[in-house]
């Protein structure tokens, strides 16, 4: 009766009572089935083919001291504490969100990233830090929208904002041709060319060539058009090398700063400008050069106080 079954039907036959947990031995089933054990053993090498071509996380294993197959569900590769603690961590200090945006990810985070047996203390890790959670003080949902401004930067179409000035608290609109979004200290930045505005009276520097940048908390509204905008592949914008330089996203020009450093720690310049070289180092401390793009960079030059002298 058991060997008018097909391949297939006796493929999930053994499936099934693999799934069951049940150990089986290639004697048994083909007593069962009717076959031989060279039937069962190409049983066994499709199920494990399949599996492997699906890249389902299982396998048909043999154990030596049982003396039969069991089927292994291997677990799909999570985070460990180490790492989910720091990837919490580096969120939650990022400020960059209101709670009922920041927390729901840090919960999805734990409940999908964490073994079982550990997410309870993972989650009294960082129990104290949500509780304590501080938002920006902007009150901007920054989530909603942003996959949207993503895939115009991607699909290189036309957009429309409705962006409050941070020097007159002023709504404007701009069209704009949206090529990156960078996050820097607490805010996600969209940068883009504009178009169709008076450079002479809207620009510091007329000649500016580098993308505008805009806080997107400060986007009241935008719309992504049906135009698009053509960038060759060799002019393509590359928030890697953009992001390089411009740390503290105020606009301005490109340029080379040298100065001499006499602080206690020279990696800590080195990391805030990864532009950075050091030229010379003395008795009298480290003479670096970096490029940079913007006026930020003045404001930090400043706060280091007497541990830089420009050169």
């Amino acid at each position: 009766m058991e060997s008018s079954m097909t391949k297939s039907e006796r493929l999930l036959a053994i499936y099934s009572q693999l799934t069951d947990g049940e150990m089986v031995s290639k004697r048994a089933l083909a007593q069962k089935f009717g076959v031989t054990e060279r039937s069962i053993q190409r049983d066994i090498d499709a199920l494990r083919c399949f599996f492997s071509e699906q890249q389902l996380a299982q396998d048909v294993i043999y154990s030596r001291n049982e003396k039969g197959y069991r089927l292994l569900k291997q677990s799909p590769t999570l985070l460990n504490n180490d790492e989910i603690l720091a990837v919490c961590k580096i969120l939650m200090d990022s400020r960059s969100m209101r709670r009922d945006e920041m927390l729901p990810i840090i919960d999805k985070l734990v409940a999908c990233c964490v073994p079982e047996a550990d997410k309870k203390k993972i989650e009294q890790m960082v129990a104290n830090e949500k509780f304590h959670y501080l938002e920006p003080h902007h009150q901007k949902k920054i989530l909603q929208g942003l996959w949207q401004i993503s895939q115009a930067v991607q699909e290189h179409r036309v957009m429309e904002i409705q962006y409050e000035r941070v020097k007159d608290h002023k709504t404007v609109k701009r069209t704009v041709e949206p090529v990156g979004i960078l996050f820097s200290e607490y805010y996600f930045y969209l940068t883009a060319f504009l178009r169709d505005v008076n450079r002479e009276s809207e620009f510091d520097n007329k000649d500016d060539c580098f993308p505008t940048i805009y806080r997107i908390d400060r986007i009241r509204s935008f719309k992504v058009l049906d135009e698009y905008f053509y960038v060759p592949y060799k002019d393509r914008f590359e928030e890697g090398e953009f992001r390089k330089r411009v740390q503290f996203m105020y606009g301005g020009r490109l340029e080379k700063i040298r100065f001499q450093y006499t602080g206690p720690s020279v990696e800590a310049v080195l990391d805030r400008l990864p532009t950075a070289k050091v030229l010379r180092q003395d008795d009298c401390g480290w003479e670096i050069e970096a490029e940079v793009f913007g006026k930020g960079i003045q404001m930090w030059l400043r706060s280091q106080g007497d541990y830089i002298e420009m050169q």
